[in-house]
């Protein structure tokens, strides 16, 4: 939760983007007055109906989002006499005609009798918990390790480090709860008997003085199902019976961490209203989301394919083009067929939201929305997106990106580094001997081998960086704003690293090694070319005896060709 300062920041924000509104509002008003005047002295004309019914409804989103809540409902009020005029059903009788007057005056009443003091605000404060829960004193890779078996532990630290981890091992809970009170871990491991007490017990009591509990990883003998949930409650993320297999502690870890480094949520907001554009653009990026507007419908192309947004929050109707047809062109185009479309109007015809949402919508948000509704749905959608995104262009058995989707960010990157003159690098690595894993110890372990390297990959490369899985046990990596020595050198410790660690099958314990190829752009001027040049540089280490980096020399037979 954000404290008073915060609070009051956010509230001053606020009331700021209120009283830029309420600067308007008077002409927006006033613009409604005289479009009503000339529908009376026009006979009621239906495109003069249509005018007036287009400003109210713009006026009914609008004034409930920023807490003019009667003007906003006398508006939707007024919107709805004259809907069934404006789509040419039914002609309005001397009631329905009074009945918009009566709906205008209270418009203009609503507005003279409105307050712009904070003290009258009627716009909801957001709690963020993911900005202000403590999490920027957190170091995410620092694990605390409450085991009375030194051991076990020392086996755990030396493998936890192999992965980026730094463990500090504790043999009792005095002196963990002393070290907790200095400084925060992204988690704990324990054990759950231990000399001084018993840990889930301990941790229950710690995690009750907490706002946010401290994700744990019990280790135990034990089995029961009351241990289990005296483990669940005192924060218990997950529970490994001893012997430990520590790769899947390391995956606990990784799924914590990864919350924690997770990409912001991108979101395009497609918005012909500047003040509601900036309403929420501000609620969005105070949840911690990156936001780009768009106030002409027209110009949505270029910023949707700079931008790559993970959501476009789009208003229904807006001049030129509405939601509905942008809807359509954004999804004739295969790039954005699965980006989620939000649509945010005051439209509450359910049949106008479905038509609205079968070319191409996946959700309708009714205007004024609170900004937690409007935070907590973009985030749901996001989330979903991103997981049925996943299947899509990620490959099942390590998480990384497929052969195809690689190739793709090849393409871009390497047109972005030409661009800015800039330089990229592009490696190629493969398992040594992977066909003797398999033979002596099995596929299922062969597996385990190839998610150890691209678990090591994803942690030891940038959040820039690109890893795909190219083959069965080769890897490609697309290092931008990377020369081939600098990333000669990260992979050459990135393959010295996996070298030590110890695999398992049964009784027998095994090293494996990778070799790597790199090369570079400019000097390979083409996809296919760097490609091939690393291909070719990886061939080189693997004749040199494997366990090692070669880096592409500029000499190579492939640049010369190119070159020619």
């Amino acid at each position: 939760m954000q404290n008073k300062t915060q609070h009051d920041a956010i509230l001053g924000k606020l009331v700021s983007l209120r009283q830029g509104y309420a600067q308007k509002l008077s002409d927006k008003i006033s613009e409604i007055d005289a479009a009503h005047e000339r529908l009376l002295k026009g006979n009621w004309n239906q495109h003069q109906a249509a005018v007036l019914h287009g400003l109210l409804h713009k006026l009914a989103g609008a004034a409930g989002t920023f807490g003019f809540l009667e003007i906003g409902q006398s508006a939707r009020n007024g919107e709805a006499v004259l809907k069934d005029f404006v789509d040419g059903i039914t002609e309005p009788d001397s009631r329905q005609k009074e009945l918009l007057a009566e709906h205008v005056a209270r418009i203009k009443e609503s507005y003279e009798q409105s307050s712009l003091d904070s003290t009258d605000l009627k716009i909801e404060v957001p709690a963020y918990h993911n900005i202000t829960d403590g999490d920027t004193d957190v170091d995410n890779r620092l694990i605390f390790l409450l085991e009375d078996d030194v051991a076990l532990a020392n086996e755990l630290v030396t493998y936890l480090a192999y992965y980026g981890y730094h463990t500090r091992h504790f043999e009792c809970i005095g002196n963990f709860k002393q070290a907790l009170e200095k400084v925060e871990p992204v988690a704990v491991i324990s054990d759950i008997m231990l000399p001084d007490g018993n840990a889930t017990e301990i941790l229950e009591n710690i995690q009750s003085d907490r706002a946010k509990p401290l994700p744990v990883i019990f280790i135990t003998i034990l089995e029961d199902m009351l241990t289990r949930l005296h483990a669940v409650r005192s924060g218990g993320v997950a529970y490994f019976r001893k012997p430990v297999d520590p790769t899947k502690v390391v995956d606990t870890l990784d799924s914590l961490v990864s919350r924690k480094d997770n990409e912001p949520n991108r979101v395009l907001i497609v918005e012909d209203s500047i003040s509601l554009s900036d309403f929420y653009s501000f609620i969005l990026k105070q949840a911690g989301m990156e936001t780009l507007v768009v106030n002409d419908p027209m110009m949505v192309m270029q910023p949707l394919e700079e931008f790559r947004p993970d959501l476009i929050l789009m208003d229904l109707y807006m001049p030129g083009c509405s939601g509905l047809d942008l809807a359509k062109i954004i999804r004739q185009q295969d790039t954005f067929h699965s980006i989620p479309i939000v649509y945010l109007s005051v439209e509450t015809n359910t049949e106008i939201q479905m038509k609205a949402m079968r070319p191409g919508g996946d959700e309708f948000l009714t205007k004024p929305i609170k900004p937690g509704h409007l935070v907590s749905s973009v985030n749901s959608r996001v989330r979903r997106a991103r997981i049925l995104r996943s299947f899509m262009v990620r490959d099942s058995l390590t998480g990384l990106f497929n052969h195809t989707l690689t190739r793709e960010y090849l393409y871009r990157e390497l047109e972005q580094a030409r661009r800015r003159n800039g330089l990229l690098s592009f490696a190629m690595i493969d398992i040594d001997n992977f066909k003797s894993v398999n033979d002596n110890y099995g596929h299922t372990v062969g597996d385990q081998v190839i998610r150890i390297v691209a678990k090591l990959i994803n942690q030891r490369m940038r959040k820039t960086d690109i890893i795909g899985r190219y083959g069965g046990e080769e890897f490609a990596i697309i290092m931008p704003d990377t020369s081939a020595e600098t990333a000669t050198s990260i992979l050459d410790e990135l393959r010295h690293n996996f070298s030590q660690i110890p695999h398992q099958y049964g009784d027998i314990e095994f090293t494996v090694t990778i070799s790597c190829g790199v090369a570079e752009f400019p000097a390979c001027q083409s996809a296919a070319t760097l490609s091939e040049t690393a291909d070719q540089a990886l061939y080189e280490a693997k004749n040199r005896g494997r366990n090692q980096v070669v880096k592409a020399e500029r000499n190579s037979d492939l640049l010369h060709q190119e070159q020619r």
